[in-house]
């Protein structure tokens, strides 16, 4: 099949286009090497970054960061570099069009990868579309990170929270995505227990309406006041404290919370040692062992 002039229409036309300093070019990567990066530009000339003016991120490696193919965007320094080329600047491109992207990310909520390249007072430093951004200790994970140097060069999903060009102020955080991270799999967790499932816990705290009883594996539940023995308190405290070991039996898994209950528990106990221990005697023989007896010997 034959090309005709039509084919090359949009080339033709962007190669009689005026380019001017300041100007902002999209071009693909054809060659990398350790000084420069070369672009095909679909103009008259190639674009060359040199190393210093592609980016202000640390430890950044042109050979190792930059492929053949990439699509880069970078600002015309001269219109000829005195070799026919068009010299540019992948750095200045960057704060003109960084921080719309930046607000764009932060809008949407999307998930970023970054790696940590500093570690600083109260938190670390890692780099979005060129930018230096903070992530404070209180945002790197679930709980405040006290050592923050275990992080450096850690790879970790960020979202944008704040975003400041004027102030050239980028502030992100992890925490929000590891706590939907969590919840995701607690909610997972709950949907394998169903009810009448008994297990151990430990009480993790104590409200006037009931116990809270961590079950382990990120999973806790709610023992209303009225679900903690037979008789009638007035609060937990009166017979639980923080850190007692009890046995529950879940009752009811509904929203992906969990109530609980140690009175069923040990009733469920009480009622297995019944059948375990008490045989129905021969002709003659009695039953030595008292029910009392029996569950003074029950732990809750």
């Amino acid at each position: 099949m034959s090309e005709t002039m039509k084919d090359y229409e949009k080339e033709l036309e962007a190669s009689f286009k005026k380019v001017q300093e300041g100007d902002i070019l999209t071009g693909t990567v054809i060659s990398v090497d350790e000084k420069e990066v070369v672009l095909d530009l679909r103009y008259y000339a190639e674009g060359i970054i040199p190393a210093e003016d592609y980016s202000r991120e640390p430890g950044f490696n042109l050979k190792e960061d930059v492929h053949v193919g990439d699509e880069v965007s970078a600002t015309v320094v001269r219109t000829d570099d005195g070799h026919g080329n068009i010299l540019l600047s992948r750095v200045e491109a960057t704060d003109v069009l960084a921080w719309d992207r930046l607000k764009e990310m932060k809008a949407s909520g999307e998930v970023i990868d970054v790696i940590v390249k500093g570690v600083v007072n109260s938190g670390v430093v890692a780099y979005v579309e060129g930018i230096r951004g903070f992530i404070p200790a209180s945002k790197l994970a679930l709980s405040y990170v006290e050592d923050t140097n275990d992080y450096l060069n850690k790879h970790l999903q960020v979202q944008v929270i704040d975003v400041d060009e004027d102030s050239k102020k980028l502030i992100l955080s992890a925490k929000e995505l590891l706590r939907e991270k969590a919840e995701e799999e607690r909610k997972n967790k709950i949907s394998n227990i169903q009810p009448g499932f008994v297990t151990e816990g430990k009480v993790e705290s104590l409200q006037p309406y009931g116990a809270f009883v961590d079950l382990g594996n990120g999973l806790s539940g709610l023992v209303h006041i009225s679900q903690i023995c037979e008789k009638r308190i007035k609060k937990p405290s009166e017979v639980l404290t923080v850190g007692d070991t009890v046995k529950v039996k879940v009752i009811s898994v509904k929203d992906g919370k969990l109530s609980l209950s140690i009175k069923e528990a040990s009733d469920l106990m009480a009622k297995d040692v019944e059948e375990e221990t008490f045989e129905i005697p021969d002709s003659g023989e009695q039953a030595t062992t008292s029910l009392g007896s029996l569950f003074a010997n029950i732990k809750l």
